[in-house]
């Protein structure tokens, strides 16, 4: 038995449904269904035995030392998080609460549990805390990738919230002797990734006939990770992990965001073409950069590939075709996670500033006509 924390959210989600395709250890997931927890991502498992869903909150001590006592899980696998640096920058309470408040629950809650624990099961249980690139701040373009020792420099209030868990985690290791791993993975994408994220909103904008919104000049780069790779990874750190120890987790597939909108619109040109044979890429459109954005983000994997034998499955053409087809393929889903408060959210974020560059485009093309 393993106790999963936001296993309705992508990766989570992702996470369960990998875990019960490759072992026969039950899965209790506690996920507090927020915009971004989606039971339909979980709607294979309806029928599954070896998976418990429980509703709540990880911050609810209570709760959660109920579920330790009864199911006595052998490992933790903490996914819990809000995630949106968008939604961070202008809503960074809930950013405060659930990755800060609630690692630190969950932390308190797993010392207490496995203290009182027989030695042979004390000496098995884990606490994998999964966090991401993002606490290690920005690059420069000739940079060296982020490796486990570059020290942390946090710029949005989302990646100082899961800093400051890493942290957290880092401390109850230290302190304490938690077995606590923690991971640190670069940009995911894939199969149920909520539509307010760049691959997911662009598909779904395009195949609506929306405008495709990009920050800026569109030159922001990260590394980007099939979301089964990283699954496989946590499995293997869970398996084979030291204690107290972090492994970074990439796909070895730097690019930049404009480049990234590009691919998507290609495939969608090849796999699903507008009736007008007009290429999906003449819908994007370049928005006012948001604050504090991160220029580059990349990821140094060696030392999990050295000491854990992990390497990604996928390259980036074959994990972006997987997605591009699902998302082709379950437009239901798409559109059932896509709520009116998301929507809303997405028009507030890009709507003002599509229109902003339009009338811009428009003031600048009546100059060069005088």
């Amino acid at each position: 038995m393993i106790l999963v924390t936001g296993g309705a959210g992508f990766i989570g989600a992702n996470f369960v449904l990998d875990w019960l395709r490759t072992t026969d250890a039950p899965v209790v997931n506690l996920d507090k269904l927020t915009y971004a927890g989606n039971l339909e991502n979980l709607a294979s498992l309806a029928d599954d035995p070896r998976h418990l869903f429980v509703r709540g909150d990880i911050r609810d001590r209570a709760l959660v030392d109920r579920l330790l006592a009864r199911h006595k899980p052998r490992a933790i696998v903490h996914f819990a998080a809000e995630s949106h640096v968008d939604r961070s920058i202008h809503g960074p309470d809930a950013f405060i609460r659930t990755n800060i408040e609630g690692t630190y629950t969950l932390l308190e809650a797993a010392r207490a549990h496995w203290s009182a624990l027989p030695d042979a099961e004390k000496n098995v249980f884990r606490f994998h805390h999964v966090s991401t690139d993002e606490v290690y701040g920005s690059l420069a373009p000739e940079a060296a990738p982020f490796a486990e020792t570059h020290p942390y420099a946090p710029n949005s209030p989302y990646a100082a919230s899961k800093a400051a868990a890493d942290h957290l985690a880092r401390a109850w290791f230290h302190t304490y002797g938690l077995p606590v791993l923690t991971s640190n993975c670069s940009n995911n994408y894939g199969p149920f990734h909520f539509p307010e994220k760049l691959i997911p909103l662009t598909i779904t904008n395009a195949l609506a006939g929306k405008p495709l919104p990009i920050y800026g000049d569109g030159q922001h780069i990260r590394d980007w990770l099939y979301v089964g790779d990283h699954c496989a990874a946590i499995r293997r750190i869970l398996a084979a992990g030291a204690p107290g120890e972090t492994y970074n987790v990439g796909g070895r597939n730097e690019m930049s965001n404009l480049a990234i909108v590009e691919r998507v619109c290609a495939l969608l040109d090849r796999e699903c073409p507008r009736a007008d044979g007009v290429s999906y890429a003449t819908q994007v459109v370049h928005v006012r950069d948001r604050p504090g954005h991160d220029r580059r983000y990349a990821i140094d994997a060696r030392k999990i590939e050295r000491e854990l034998g992990w390497r990604p499955a996928e390259t980036f053409e074959t994990g972006i075709e997987k997605t591009v087809r699902w998302y082709l393929a379950h437009a239901d889903w798409a559109r059932n996670a896509q709520g009116n408060a998301s929507r809303e959210w997405t028009r507030r974020q890009s709507g003002d500033d599509i229109q902003e560059n339009r009338e811009k485009s428009s003031e600048t093309q009546q100059g060069k006509a005088t």
